[in-house]
């Protein structure tokens, strides 16, 4: 099929991309575009992914990479070797990532060295915490993008203090949102999700908190996912508990010998969950316990309350004006401000400026403007 003859490269690697990436392809397509999507296999439970791209509505890749599990060095060397004959065969005007998975920066590193510009989405967030690797992907990937595209105004504050000229920092808005809003009415019930393994669960007549656990800080470490489950495993007294469980945290709750968690009814196991079934959750959740960050954005846009599960978080603005609450690992904190979620929280909370589901469209716009 024939493309425009300015040609875009999208680079999505894990499932958080996912969902930034499809109002994003849509809006470059929608000015006139060309718009190739290489997919480098970091992520790669291929139901899952199937699942997300149907759901979404994101075209299939024109590349997958396959890249797979490895260490952090080994995947982003694995990600570069394969990405350069793509980049070298198909010529991009430019190539454009999201996020800060290994994928975003990885692929920036070998496009820039061929005089590819790249675009970030979702520039200038900050945790000021390096043991995260996400925090290195994030600051390296931003020091050798042309154009970068922040979703809250104090990322520009972080980037101009590391020395980015403000001619290249554009604030859009968050593309995340775009697809929240977009995908509101297709959000698939909680009722439908938990129908089947409800069994003595009485979630829908009562409620329930929604809990995700992956980042390698908090499920890693024996000690501190011990701590953190028998916390989860108290507030469950108060409160019954949804926990769609990330294979890598399920190894490590085995290994860890706590598969009883679950014996009391009182938290219930769910294999991950598609956007639409997770969104629908949200949706009916009285809180939400989480270390993801896109997480912390969704719940500000929803109005939900939301623990993140981390001491510290590189979306400040969830925290300023939205429904975020940073508690640690500390079970006490923890225990605490669940309790003031459920008894407290009245919903006056602020829609972060350009949330307003056009984050992309304003992408499309200034690429536009931009390329030509």
């Amino acid at each position: 099929m024939d493309s425009p003859a300015i040609k875009v490269m999208c680079v999505v690697g894990a499932r958080p991309n996912f969902m930034k990436i499809a109002p994003v392809i849509a809006a470059l397509r929608e000015v006139g575009l060309g718009v190739q999507l290489v997919h480098t296999g970091q992520h790669y439970d291929v139901a899952m992914q199937q699942q997300f791209f149907e759901q979404l509505g994101i075209p299939q890749p024109d590349m997958d990479l396959e890249v797979g599990s490895a260490s952090h060095a080994v995947q982003t060397a694995e990600i570069m070797r394969r990405f350069e004959p793509v980049l070298d065969s198909e010529q991009p005007h430019t190539v454009l990532v999201v996020g800060d998975v290994n994928s975003t920066v990885a692929c920036a590193l070998v496009a820039v060295k061929k005089n590819i510009p790249v675009v970030h989405v979702e520039a200038g967030l900050r945790s000021y915490d390096r043991s995260m690797p996400e925090e290195i992907n994030r600051v390296l990937t931003d020091q050798i993008s042309e154009l970068l595209f922040t979703t809250e105004a104090a990322a520009a504050d972080n980037l101009r203090r590391e020395g980015i000229d403000s001619s290249r920092i554009h604030f859009v808005g968050n593309v995340m949102i775009d697809t929240l809003y977009k995908n509101l009415e297709k959000a698939i019930p909680a009722k439908q999700t938990l129908s089947a393994a409800l069994d003595s669960h009485v979630l829908l007549d009562n409620g329930f908190a929604v809990l995700t656990l992956h980042r390698p800080s908090n499920v890693d470490e024996p000690g501190i996912l011990t701590d953190l489950l028998n916390t989860i495993l108290k507030l469950s007294e108060h409160l019954p508990i949804v926990f769609p469980v990330h294979p890598r945290t399920a190894a490590r709750i085995d290994k860890i010998g706590m598969k009883g968690l679950f014996d009391s009814g009182r938290i219930l196991r769910l294999s991950p969950l598609g956007y639409l079934e997770m969104l629908g959750l949200m949706l009916s959740a009285k809180v939400v316990l989480t270390d993801s960050g896109g997480m912390q954005e969704e719940t500000t846009a929803l109005n939900i309350p939301c623990l993140t599960l981390r001491e510290n978080t590189e979306r400040p603005i969830t925290v300023l004006q939205g429904t975020n609450t940073i508690v640690g690992t500390d079970p006490e904190r923890i225990e605490q401000a669940f309790d003031k979620a459920l008894s407290e929280y009245q919903g006056e909370t602020k829609i972060p400026d350009l949330w307003d589901g056009r984050a992309a469209q304003r992408i499309g716009q200034i690429m536009k403007q931009w390329l030509a």
